[in-house]
């Protein structure tokens, strides 16, 4: 199985009175390996990090401090 060059991230965020609100982001591949030993993914920006195993299971990588981003839905992407 290949690894995917591309990702789709979904954030989902619970706001008061029940109504959730998502947040898409791509990310791509970079030629880093995570704590994990997946390859890690990130975002144009750079501030994105996360580390995508081939079962399709998210470990977000903090990239500066004061962060505690939540884990997203991965999708892969052609």
């Amino acid at each position: 199985m290949r690894t995917p060059d591309r990702y789709r991230l979904t954030f989902t965020h619970g706001r008061s009175g029940g109504e959730a609100v998502t947040d898409e982001v791509v990310v791509e591949r970079t030629t880093s390996l995570g704590p994990g030993g997946n390859p890690v993914y990130c975002d144009r920006t750079g501030i994105l990090r996360a580390e995508i195993s081939r079962a399709g299971e998210v470990r977000m990588l903090a990239s500066g401090g004061h962060q505690s981003p939540s884990a997203p839905s991965a999708e892969p992407l052609p």
